[in-house]
């Protein structure tokens, strides 16, 4: 499993929001300058957050992006699966990939499946407030 940038640019704009933006609606703009991330790129991520209700946006003088949760609320596993899909290790555990004609003699299927369970638990386990305070 390699994490795009899209999913890491996702988090560093998340943790930027949940670092500045207490009580107040922070511009694309200053995001975009903090992380050093075209204005276009994070157009992109942004829709998909307000679209999904991780994020509240506001157009307009006085408007920008905040999160809608408390940053222990949001579990990086929530997050990469908005951004990367499933976090399968291999096409045969995903849930988007077609049965395996060979997976009921695989010998290493289940290891597979037990990675995956260990990734989406552990990722499950890590919040935007772990990242805030380098846990």
């Amino acid at each position: 499993m390699l994490i795009s940038s899209k999913g890491r640019y996702t988090l560093y704009v998340l943790v930027d929001l949940a670092k500045n933006g207490q009580n107040r609606y922070i511009p694309l703009k200053e995001i975009a300058e903090r992380q050093n991330i075209s204005k276009k790129y994070m157009e992109g991520i942004l829709k998909t957050l307000v679209d999904r209700n991780l994020l509240e946006g506001v157009k307009g003088k006085g408007g920008g992006y905040k999160l809608t949760k408390e940053p222990k609320d949001y579990s990086l596993g929530e997050i990469l699966r908005l951004t990367e899909g499933d976090l399968a290790s291999v096409p045969c555990t995903s849930k988007t990939h077609e049965h395996c004609n060979h997976m009921e003699s695989c010998p290493s299927h289940p290891i597979w499946q037990q990675l995956d369970n260990l990734i989406n638990n552990y990722l499950d386990s890590v919040t935007l407030a772990n990242l805030l305070n380098n846990e």
